[in-house]
Formats: structure tokens, sequence, C-alpha cells
């Protein structure tokens, strides 16, 4: 895998020993004393050096972390760090009749990875009615290298975290915030996925609907109240129209008796 100009690609991670492959490999009929090796970062700055089997220049930055193998001039780096992501070249020369003729002239980019924490998802709640409960939900990761993707699903349908990245440069760890506002009317489950390297991490939350709210007893409707009225009217006037009823008929009986 790799790039028109860079044929050569090593992923690494952060502290772990990592080797790039040279162009050129010294045959066993000859040493490194014919040989002229440089091992170059960003095709300028002298990582390791070697001339006539001797160590001619080396990088304080990668002091004690580097060494070159005399056969095959593979450039072994330990432990890896962030600052150590980029293109490497190696150029070999060789002392022909005291010229010295390039023999190869390559590239390798090594991808450093740092590992990312596992997602953080937390749910905060806004404000609730009993149809929906608003949320703000909020997942962060820190650490890791290089700078990653954020993605997300709410009941396996995909979401758009607002995030912001913050790290002290190019070459340093990342931290990743993202924030969503989520209007929840049911039991959900939110994931949040952490992408960066072909590597990632996921933490899932589930979201519960708050469901406190009391439903108020419906007051009796107006025709309700108006029928009920009514009926007591009819019932009171029946009662008084009886009564009279009985009243006059009595008085009469009365007098027919005398």
């Amino acid at each position: 895998t790799g790039y028109a100009l860079e044929k050569k690609v090593v992923k690494s991670k952060v502290g772990e020993k990592v080797g790039l492959p040279c162009c050129h490999e010294i045959p066993s009929s000859e040493s490194l004393h014919n040989y002229r090796v440089y091992w170059q970062k960003n095709i300028t700055k002298v990582v390791l050096a070697y001339a006539e089997g001797k160590k001619i220049a080396k990088h304080n930055r990668y002091e004690n972390r580097t060494e070159m193998d005399t056969r095959n001039l593979t450039l072994w780096i330990s432990p890896v760090e962030i600052p150590d992501n980029g293109p490497y070249q190696c150029v070999v020369q060789h002392r022909r009749f005291s010229q010295n003729s390039v023999v190869c002239d390559e590239l390798v980019t090594l991808f450093v990875t740092a590992e990312f924490s596992k997602p953080n998802v937390t749910a905060e709640v806004s404000a609730h009615s009993c149809e929906s409960t608003e949320m703000v939900v909020r997942c962060s990761s820190h650490g890791g290298f290089p700078k990653p993707k954020i993605s997300g699903t709410l009941n396996n349908a995909s979401v758009v975290w607002n995030a912001s990245w913050v790290s002290e440069s190019s070459l340093s760890p990342y931290n990743v915030t993202g924030e969503l506002w989520l209007n929840v009317t049911k039991d959900s489950s939110i994931t949040c996925t952490i992408e960066y390297n072909g590597l990632a991490k996921s933490t899932s939350l589930l979201l519960k609907k708050i469901n406190d709210c009391v439903v108020p007893t419906a007051p009796p409707s107006y025709n309700v109240i108006t029928a009920s009225s009514i009926i007591i009217i009819i019932f009171l006037l029946a009662i008084t129209l009886a009564a009279r009823y009985v009243s006059r008929h009595g008085k009469y009986s009365f007098l027919f008796q005398e």
C-alpha cells in the first residue's frame, strides 16, 4: 500500500518498535565500508547517517531510539513517538572509484497511531413534558492520534455530532468532544464511535424518556352540566305538580264525604 511517490507505508503504535525498510541490501561480498547511507525525515532532517562503516550523523530527537541494520539498512525506531509520524527517505551511495554514485533513493512513510480512550457518553435532561424529554448528549475521547472522526447512531439511524478537536500541534495527541441536542419521545439507544487510522472504539448509552407526568381529571363538559340541570329541574317540577295534585284531590274527597 502507499502512494505514487511513497511506495512503502509502515504502520506502528506509540511505544512499539518499528523497522523502516531501505531500498538496498548490501551483498554478502561487500561491507558497509563501501557505502554512504543517509536516513532522512521530511527529506532534509538527517535521522542517522553512515560513511565508510562509521556513524557520521544523528539527530538529537532520535538519540538512543534508533539503530540501523548494517546489512539490509533497515532503520529501527524504538519506542515510537507521535512526532515520528511522516515520510522518511533512504539514500544509499556506493564508493566506486572515489565517486559516490547513488545506488537508490526511496521514500517510506511511517503512520503512527496512539490509542484513544474508550468514548465517554453522558446525557443531561434539559426539559421534559408528557410527550418528550429534551436531552443534551455528550461524547468525549482523549489522548489519541491521528485526528479522529466521530460518528454516531440513534436507534440505528445516523446522527451528526457537533464536534470539536483539541491538540497542541499537528503531531500531538488529540482530544475530541461531540455534542447532540435530542428530543426523546421513547426510550432510545445512542452510540458514539471514534475512528482513527483504520481503528474504531464505540460506546452505547440508553436514553430513558421521563414518564412522571400526571394527566389531570377533566372537568365535566358544558353539555353534561346542561343535561344534568334540565333533568334536575324536570324532576323538581314533577314533584311540585304531584304535590299540588294530591293536595287538591285530597281536599275535594273530604268535602264529598261530608
